[in-house]
């Protein structure tokens, strides 16, 4: 029931005290308003008093309904902020996920690059190195040989990590690893080209 309905119901009701007034006639005391009312409260009194107490409860429920149904647009409102929230949350971990991933792509290239120069470079330069260049070297290459284990073990822990949902933080800490085996193998290579 709106509220239209509720006036309209309203006007009916004050039109039918009228009218119950009208009938009865001057037979009490006057009031403020210069209407009738009857002093034993009569028939006229009985309807006007169902009257007010029907259209008290209209009004009433009618506003318990628009109340109960604000409390359901704001949970809906609410829920779909917190769905929003999560959508950009899961969006920010995605992104800091793919993020990582090309690094971590990137380490291994940059590990497979730098063991196939520096074992071509070894292989022509094989007659002239001695021992300790050649150990120095072996050292950079399983050096080189681990950053791409672990940066390729590394990327299919953050793939999973995705998968399930979580921080990509805790499967990144293998990346920082990485870069340091990286760095030391690129050296000593560097190093045993002195030898």
């Amino acid at each position: 029931m709106n509220l239209g309905a509720l006036i309209k119901m309203f006007d009916t009701f004050m039109a039918l005290t009228d009218v119950a007034r009208r009938v009865k006639g001057p037979s009490g005391p006057a009031t403020e308003g210069g209407l009738m009312q009857s002093p034993g409260g009569g028939l006229g009194g009985q309807i006007e008093a169902r009257l007010t107490n029907v259209v008290m409860a209209a009004l009433k429920e009618a506003f318990d309904r628009d109340h109960a149904r604000l409390e359901l647009e704001r949970a809906q409102i609410d829920e779909q902020r917190r769905r929003a929230e999560e959508a950009m949350r899961q969006e920010l971990r995605r992104q800091a996920a793919d993020r990582e991933l090309g690094r971590l792509r990137m380490l291994s290239g940059t590990a497979l690059v730098g063991w196939i120069a520096s074992v071509s470079i070894f292989v022509v330069r094989l007659a002239s190195v001695s021992l300790v260049g050649k150990i120095v070297m072996a050292g950079g290459w399983l050096l080189l040989l681990a950053t791409l284990a672990v940066s390729l073990a590394a990327q299919g822990r953050v793939g999973d990590e995705i998968i399930k949902g979580r921080d990509t933080m805790v499967a990144a800490r293998p990346g920082t690893i990485a870069v340091w085996l990286l760095t030391a193998g690129l050296a000593l290579g560097a190093i045993s080209l002195m030898f």
